[in-house]
This record gives C-alpha cells, structure tokens and sequence, in this order.
C-alpha cells in the first residue's frame, strides 16, 4: 500500500491521504475545486467547480503513474441535483470518450460549501 501526495492538487483538508495505491488499484480520496497553492474555491460556477475538481483528481492521479483515462469508477456528490446537466457537460469534457462506471447523489452540505465533489477508483496498468 503506497500514500500519494502531490502539491499539484490541494492538501487534504482533513486526517486522509490524497490517495492509497493497493496493487494496481488507485483509490482518491473526493476533491473539491479548490486551486491548488491558494486554496481558494476556484470560482461560485458548477462548470467552474467541475473542471476543477477533475483537473485536481487527474493531479492524483498523474502522481499514481495512472490518468483520467484508467478511472473504472467514480462518485460525484452535488449539493443541488438542478446542477447535474452543467456538472454533467464538465465531467464529459474531462473524460471525452472514456465512460467511467458513475454514482451521482445529491448532500445536505459539502466541505466549504462547495457545489461539488468528485472521488474515483482508477487502475495503474
């Protein structure tokens, strides 16, 4: 089991890793669009926020020896599901032709009162 850590996506804002590699599995931890080095929330729009939150996972994921593109699963938690179609076109975007197995569920609250948070399951092979 390996720890990764990258200062190319933002800390853990919490007792929790960036991710754990476990054989050729990659488990991350949810990002929120914060911008690595400032921390600051990247901007108040859903789009905004996604491609955000995808770019900080590929930054994981990059640290991993993995991508975007070996990602098996995600989950996206939306503090409003009337957000989902913008989130949806973002997400899409980042992923292109790659389709990842997907939950998508709607919270009462996200850390910093973020709109969105993304956590995925990648490969490494």
């Amino acid at each position: 089991m390996n720890i990764i850590k990258t200062d190319k996506a933002p800390a853990a804002i919490g007792p929790y890793s960036q991710a754990i590699v476990a054989g050729n599995l990659v488990f991350c931890s949810g990002q929120i669009p914060l911008v690595p080095g400032t921390m600051e929330i990247v901007s108040p729009s859903i789009a905004d926020q996604t491609q955000q939150v995808l770019k900080n996972l590929a930054e994981v994921l990059k640290a991993a020896h993995s991508g975007l593109d070996k990602v098996i699963k995600t989950t996206v938690y939306l503090k409003d599901l009337n957000d989902f179609a913008q989130m949806n076109e973002a997400y899409a975007a980042a992923f292109g032709s790659h389709k990842p197995a997907r939950a998508t569920v709607e919270v009462a609250r996200l850390p910093k009162d973020v709109k969105v948070e993304i956590d995925c399951i990648a490969i490494t092979a």
